[in-house]
């Protein structure tokens, strides 16, 4: 099952506007301000297909009756490029814990690349609900093998995935090989390069969010 943002008119549009604008791009904060927002949409919308419960709280004038979530999601994302969407979810699910997965393309001789993990931080994630946020899923082989590598440690009870852009091959290769993850995405890019670049896309998140690295 896949959420798609942008097939519904709303004012994430602008915010996904803005993070391709390759002027407006120019400015970090900004950029770093709209994935922030779009993890807040995300939050939003992904608390819809959570499990609430009645519950009674004490006014200042009476009693008021609220359905609120039995239990919170863990958050987890992919650095660097990832912060400022898990920023976002977490201003939302504001108690959830967090889990930071290092991950990185190495290139081969054959300048072809493999996805290498150096380190997993999490809290136990077994009987929990587990939100992944990747800004950009191009071939999504990277979120497959982070994704899996916690499913072999661990019971997880639900699997959310969260990208801002994505590719169709990369959505397919997800839905292909973690068939039980709920995908959630701003927005679907047809088209990728031999180097795995997503067209149009938007360039390479990490960097516009955080500065260009060696």
């Amino acid at each position: 099952m896949a959420f798609i943002l942008d097939q519904t008119n709303s004012i994430a549009n602008h915010f996904l506007a803005e993070l391709r604008d390759a002027q407006i791009q120019q400015d970090s904060m900004r950029f770093r301000r709209n994935m922030e927002r779009l993890g807040e949409i995300f939050a939003y919308e992904i608390s819809k297909t959570m499990s609430f419960t009645d519950t009674e709280f004490e006014t200042s004038l009476g009693t008021a009756s609220v359905q609120v979530m039995n239990e919170l999601p863990v958050l987890a994302t992919i650095l660097r490029a990832g912060l400022p969407l898990h920023q976002g979810l977490l201003n939302y699910f504001d108690r959830a814990d967090s889990a930071f997965i290092s991950a990185y393309r190495k290139t081969t001789k054959g300048h072809n690349f493999i996805i290498k993990i150096e380190y997993i931080s999490a809290p136990s994630l077994d009987g929990k609900i587990l939100v992944v946020a990747d800004p950009m899923i191009a071939t999504g082989e990277s979120m497959v093998l982070c994704c899996k590598e916690l499913l072999a440690q661990y019971k997880i009870k639900e699997l959310h995935i969260v990208g801002v852009i994505a590719c169709k091959i990369g959505i397919e290769h997800i839905k292909a090989n973690l068939p039980k993850a709920r995908l959630w995405i701003g927005s679907v890019d047809e088209e990728l390069t031999t180097k795995s670049y997503i067209v149009p896309g938007l360039g390479d998140a990490g960097d516009l969010s955080f500065g260009i690295k060696e």
